[in-house]
């Protein structure tokens, strides 16, 4: 890679629990599940407790595709909040899951907001989970876990775009600590795991083998299918074409593996990391996936 690989050096967070002046956390969790009825993907299963809740299902691209925006009303992640959200395809399913818009991680208070997602697809399923930005507040204290199980032939493209402080508000990550797991089996095994931790205003944001000075990290990766040395030739072209015309001094790279696709994006513009994000993804999806890129909706409101 190119020095755009953030959080490598795991450890614990520094923040530790003191007082939240009489304010209860939220504890919140949602569970989906999507099933196939005669070649129609449909949501089968949905449960709440606390703030999260998934929108009526879309079906922008046809019955095979079920899309889904799972929203947190509150707005916002406050000290001490638990999130966890669990999604559960059925064999030959396939489902597109986005938000609404960036999720808010406030300052801590003293207490660590923890986020737990399992994502579990079936023989032959089709995954996207494709959230809207991160945007981590000056002294936000998070821990943010992320386990995805593939079975045989399942396929999914997962992305994320981490912005650490509020720039446009000329606010930067000073203090806080944010704490990173994430990984991928298939049929049981291990294929990918990546943590690291980040402490605000800490080393790891200047150095090269963290942050390297950005303020805004994107990752998508992907497993399923391989690119041809023409396709993967052109997705690094495109992407680099793209920065170099709106952000010269961002850095991006794609490293094609055995069972994995990880790409990435260091800079400091959430809306050209986006941008990034989508591109790389159009560039997958009909490989990936089997279906020409329909960007959602949702993502132009």
């Amino acid at each position: 890679m190119d020095g755009s690989e953030p959080l490598r050096q795991a450890s614990s967070p520094k923040c530790v629990p003191t007082s939240t002046g009489g304010a209860s956390p939220w504890q919140a969790s949602l569970q989906l599940g999507f099933g196939n009825d005669a070649g129609v993907t449909r949501l089968t299963e949905r449960k709440h407790q606390g703030p999260l809740r998934v929108q009526k299902p879309l079906y922008p691209e046809g019955g095979n595709i079920c899309h889904a925006i799972i929203i947190h009303p509150p707005g916002g992640v406050v000290g001490g909040d638990k999130l966890a959200i669990t999604v559960r395809l059925a064999p030959d399913t396939h489902a597109l899951i986005t938000t609404p818009g960036a999720a808010k991680w406030y300052r801590s208070n003293g207490y660590i907001s923890q986020q737990h997602i399992q994502l579990h697809v079936a023989q032959a399923a089709r995954l996207e989970w494709l959230p809207q930005e991160t945007i981590f507040y000056d002294d936000a204290c998070v821990e943010l876990h992320q386990t995805i199980h593939l079975e045989k032939d399942a396929r999914f493209i997962a992305s994320d775009i981490l912005c650490f402080g509020r720039t446009a508000s000329g606010e930067t990550y000073r203090s806080g600590s944010i704490l990173q797991h994430c990984s991928v089996y298939r049929e049981g095994k291990m294929i990918w795991h990546e943590q690291g931790s980040l402490q605000g205003g800490g080393a790891t944001m200047q150095s090269p083998l963290g942050l390297n000075g950005k303020s805004v990290s994107a990752m998508v990766m992907a497993s399923g299918a391989l690119l041809s040395n023409e396709q993967l030739q052109a997705v690094r072209e495109q992407t680099m074409a793209l920065l170099a015309e709106h952000e010269p001094d961002a850095l991006c790279g794609l490293t094609q593996m055995k069972t994995m696709i990880v790409a990435r994006y260091l800079g400091n513009s959430s809306e050209v990391g986006r941008y990034w994000m989508q591109m790389v993804w159009q560039h997958l999806r009909p490989v990936i996936i089997g279906s020409p890129a329909v960007t959602p909706r949702i993502w132009n409101t």
